[in-house]
């Protein structure tokens, strides 16, 4: 497993530190099982493997922007009470991998999720003599506001065993800030709205020294959508929104040098969008990176 990966975007370095990897994504993404991903040949050798089944990861990506220390997304993280059996429990080596690719929690000044799924805010926090803990307490933890209303409104088990663990301790020690989905953090990252799976959902836009990339988010989960925009996840709250907002992301990054980051691309996990008939491929033959 390749933990540790860094792209250059102009003067601002993207550092991304994987939680887990696995393979199979049928349960979530119905469309994306082997006898539909062997017919799309570019997703060889690095997004399938060898028996056709999806190849995906969980990983967080640090933005480092003049002085700002930025987290993008926590994972499922360490401990969690969870009605998933994969990520039930977990006990992975997490912060240490953060703090050995030069990032201690203590040096994140943001943390930006990008939505409130159960695998995008795990570490947010951290057990610690049986409490929740905020795990970068320098850090503003910031949401968009569309995002965290829809929230309130949901008052299932598993929401609430997911805001209990990982959300509310952030915010009852006041590190919560919600934000317009459009805002921009520091002159090099902004807020980009691509809803659909969920309704304030976020992806990361960086613009430095004339280079551009974005950070998806849950728009794409993987890089058969960009053949098959159509293929939405069964856990998307607007599943033809979500359609919608793939399409029109595709289309205006399509032949672009801007350099597409997935959330949970399995590596080489960042691309370029080409044009593919009526749809589109990724291409990574032009991604430099650093392992």
């Amino acid at each position: 497993m390749t933990k540790f990966l860094t792209w250059q975007v102009g003067d601002v370095r993207v550092t991304r530190i994987q939680e887990s990897e696995a393979s199979g994504l049928g349960e979530f993404l119905k469309d994306a099982v082997p006898e539909n991903l062997r017919n799309i040949a570019w997703l060889k050798p690095h997004f399938i493997n060898e028996d056709g089944d999806a190849s995906w990861s969980i990983h967080a990506l640090v933005i480092e922007a003049g002085d700002r220390r930025l987290l993008v997304d926590t994972c499922v993280g360490n401990d969690k009470n969870l009605p998933v059996p994969i990520w039930n429990q977990l006990q992975g080596s997490f912060l240490q991998d953060l703090e050995t690719a030069g990032f201690p929690r203590e040096s994140i000044d943001t943390v930006l999720c990008t939505h409130l799924h159960v695998d995008h805010v795990g570490w947010n926090t951290y057990l610690e003599d049986g409490v929740w803990k905020p795990t970068f307490p320098n850090a503003r933890y910031l949401v968009a506001s569309e995002e965290w209303a829809h929230w309130q409104s949901q008052d299932d088990d598993f929401t609430e065993a997911v805001f209990s663990e990982s959300i509310r301790p952030v915010e009852e020690a006041g590190l919560i800030d919600l934000i317009d989905w459009e805002a921009q953090i520091c002159p090099e990252v902004r807020l980009e709205p691509t809803p659909g799976h969920t309704p304030g959902h976020v992806s990361i836009h960086i613009s430095s020294a004339g280079q551009e990339a974005v950070i998806t988010g849950d728009m794409t989960h993987h890089p058969c959508q960009l053949a098959h925009p159509e293929w939405g996840s069964v856990v998307d709250t607007d599943f033809d929104g979500g359609i919608a907002t793939r399409r029109s992301f595709y289309e205006r990054y399509v032949e672009s040098e801007t350099l597409v980051i997935g959330t949970h691309f399995s590596t080489p996990t960042a691309g370029h969008i080409l044009r593919d008939g009526e749809n589109y491929r990724l291409d990574v033959s032009r991604t430099k990176k650093r392992d």
